[in-house]
């Protein structure tokens, strides 16, 4: 049976910052729930970071329709409505909000360059 000294006044390093520090005082890093056996200082040492656990747990969450149906009734009349706020159409809203045909438009221009 192995026998092994004292930790009560051992000093170490910190293995992220390279102070030292009471080794009973350093705590191991945890990645991904595996004991790295990296020896932090209570400056360095962080819980496991739920983000990189990713993959562990299955993940169930459907975003498409199992044989979806188009809506034909409706269509022309759903792109005809387009929406603005005040004080872009006609303003007559009073929540800002007015049904209205917007129209862009754009026009460019010339320019120029002068050197010395």
């Amino acid at each position: 049976m192995a026998r092994y000294a004292s930790t009560r006044k051992a000093i170490a390093e910190c293995d992220v910052c390279g102070f030292q520090y009471k080794l009973r005082d350093l705590k191991n890093l945890i990645v991904k729930g595996r004991d790295t056996n990296i020896k932090a200082c209570t400056e360095c040492w962080n819980t496991g970071q739920p983000q990189l656990r990713l993959g562990e747990f299955p993940v169930n969450d459907p975003q498409a329709i199992k044989d979806p149906r188009p809506d034909f009734a409706s269509l022309d009349s759903s792109r005809d409505v387009q929406w603005g706020w005040a004080p872009i159409g006609n303003g007559n809203d009073p929540f800002g909000l007015t049904d209205n045909d917007l129209v862009g438009t754009a026009s460019t221009g010339i320019v120029t360059i002068t050197t010395t």
